[in-house]
C-alpha cells in the first residue's frame, strides 16, 4: 500500500575508483529496488516527472551515468562505452547491496539495461525499455570505420592541452540544449539543466564530459545483439513512442536492424506497447508512459511479493 502521496527525494553518491556516481533516490528504504538509467547526454533528471506517477512501494534509484550530470568523468585516456557502463552498474548495485532488482532504461540507458540483463540475468527481475529495443547494432562493414573515428577523436582531444569548455548564459544554454534535442519540451529542458550545468565565473558550462561526443569504439553486430537478447531471462516491457526513434530510422539498413530487433521481441514474448509522443515522451508527457510501466511492475514483480 502507498504510505504517502508524495515521495521523499534524496541525493545519492556511490564511490567508484575514479570518483563518484551520483543520482537521486525516491521511495521507502525497504521498497522494491528499481534502477533507472537515462539516455545519452541526459541525466537522472529525465525521470523527475515519471517516477512520482509509479508505484509508491518501490525504491527508485536514478543515476547520472559516468560523464553525465553530477557524476565524475572517466579518467584521462579512458573511452566511454556501453560495456563500461554495464561494469558501472555492477559497482553501483554492489555499493547499494542490491542482489536482485528491476531496471527502467531510456534510449542508451535501455541499451545498458538490456546488455546488463543478458550478462547478469540472475540479478534482474523485470526490464522496462523506454523508446528502445535494448540494443543498437552496427552494420559489420561499418565497424572498422566507426572504431577509427572514435580513436582519432580521442587522440586529437588529448593533444589539446587547454580544452576549455564554452561558457554560456543560462538562456543560451537553454537554446543550445533545445536545438540539440528538439523533442524536449521547454519544461523538460529546464529539468535536465538542473544537473546538466555547472556555474562558473561568467556563466555556466555543461557538466557532461566532452568525450561523450566521440564515436563509441565498442560495437556489436545484429547477430551479437540477437544472441544477447536471447540471454535475457526477466520479463521485458518495451514502451515505444509513435514518433520516437523507431519512426525515424533513416536508411534501409537501420530499418532492417529495427525490424529484426522487433521480431526478436515478439519471438521472446516481450510485452510491447506504443504510446503517443516522441523520444522523450517519458519526461515530456509521463502520464502516457506511467500506466503501462506501473501495470508491468505491479503484475510482474509487486504482486508476486509476499507481504512483510
Amino acid at each position: 500500500m502507498s504510505s504517502t502521496t508524495t515521495q521523499a527525494v534524496s541525493e545519492l553518491s556511490v564511490p567508484v575508483a575514479w570518483g563518484e556516481v551520483k543520482g537521486k533516490v525516491w521511495g521507502p528504504d525497504g521498497g522494491h529496488p528499481v534502477l533507472c538509467l537515462h539516455g545519452w547526454a541526459d541525466n537522472c533528471g529525465t525521470f523527475n516527472t515519471l517516477i512520482p506517477l509509479l508505484p509508491k512501494e518501490c525504491r527508485y534509484v536514478a543515476l547520472d551515468m559516468a560523464g553525465h550530470g553530477l557524476s565524475s568523468h572517466r579518467p584521462p585516456g579512458v573511452f566511454y562505452s556501453f560495456v563500461a557502463y554495464v561494469a558501472d552498474i555492477l559497482r553501483v548495485v554492489d555499493g547499494l547491496h542490491w542482489t536482485k532488482f528491476s531496471i527502467i532504461g531510456h534510449s542508451m540507458g535501455g541499451n545498458i539495461a538490456a546488455m546488463f540483463s543478458a550478462l547478469y540475468p540472475e540479478k534482474v527481475d523485470v526490464i522496462i525499455l523506454l523508446d528502445t529495443f535494448g540494443f543498437m547494432p552496427t552494420d559489420l562493414k561499418e565497424i572498422p570505420k566507426v572504431m577509427r573515428q572514435g580513436m582519432s577523436a580521442m587522440l586529437e582531444y588529448e593533444k589539446k592541452t587547454e580544452e576549455k569548455k564554452r561558457v554560456y548564459t543560462y538562456e543560451k544554454a537553454v537554446e543550445r540544449l533545445s536545438a540539440a534535442n528538439p523533442t524536449l519540451s521547454e519544461k523538460s529542458v529546464h529539468i535536465l539543466l538542473e544537473r546538466g550545468l555547472v556555474q562558473v565565473e561568467g556563466g555556466f558550462v555543461f557538466s557532461r564530459d566532452l568525450r561523450l561526443n566521440f564515436k563509441n569504439i565498442v560495437r556489436i553486430t545484429l547477430e551479437q545483439s540477437l544472441e544477447m537478447q536471447s540471454r535475457i531471462q526477466a520479463p521485458v516491457l518495451v514502451v515505444l513512442a509513435d514518433n520516437g526513434f523507431g519512426a525515424t530510422a533513416q536508411d534501409a539498413n537501420q530499418q532492417k536492424i529495427a525490424s529484426a530487433l522487433r521480431q526478436g521481441c515478439h519471438d521472446r514474448k516481450h510485452t510491447m506497447v506504443t504510446v503517443p509522443g516522441d523520444h522523450h515522451v517519458h519526461l515530456n508527457n509521463p502520464e502516457a508512459v506511467a500506466p503501462p510501466v506501473s501495470d508491468f511492475l505491479q503484475s510482474r514483480v509487486l504482486s508476486q511479493q509476499l507481504p512483510a
